[in-house]
């Protein structure tokens, strides 16, 4: 089923020159939005540097679950194993998990939790960094999705932990 779905979307991959762009796009450049938000929130007072606090926290734990989730568990890349057209060159390490699309969704969700608005923005762009994961030919749909389950997890027990700290200090 992984590997269908993943040829369902490599085979578009490499025939809407638009589509490509913008999936290179979302996969090279999407981060800068998150740290422009998380920017953001951090010069603001009050709630929102609490958000920004929460989302850092969550983009530093999801960078330590990536760094151990690829040594404990190798799965090659969909172009180490068959020949596919990849739209931008990346390292032959493991596919999973995806670090895009880990620290893209651990940040959405700590973001979401204290701000719906703009964390059902991020949560769209998160999903759409995941789409061009495999689009480009870096991924399998289930390193996305489960990336996306772990990213999401991470922000929510970070929330749940900086919520609980905030409490015990008042």
């Amino acid at each position: 089923m992984d590997k269908r779905l993943f040829w369902s979307i490599q085979q578009l991959s490499g025939r809407f020159f638009l589509v490509d762009q913008f999936m290179i796009l979302l996969s090279k450049r999407a981060r800068y939005v998150y740290m422009f938000v998380v920017l953001l929130k951090w010069i603001l007072d009050g709630p929102q540097r609490r958000t920004a606090r929460s989302a850092t926290l969550s983009i530093i734990v999801a960078w330590l679950i990536d760094f151990v989730l690829r040594r404990l568990c190798f799965k090659a890349r969909p172009f180490m194993k068959q020949k596919v057209g990849i739209l931008i060159p990346t390292k032959a390490d493991s596919s999973f998990p995806s670090k895009h699309t880990l620290l893209a969704f651990a940040v959405s969700t700590a973001i979401f939790l204290r701000n719906r608005v703009w964390g059902r923005i991020l949560s769209y762009l998160s999903g759409l960094i995941g789409l061009s994961r495999v689009w480009v030919g870096h991924h399998y749909p289930s390193d996305i999705v489960f990336s996306a389950l772990i990213g999401a997890m991470t922000g929510m027990v970070v929330h749940q932990k900086t919520s609980h700290c905030k409490e015990a200090d008042s």
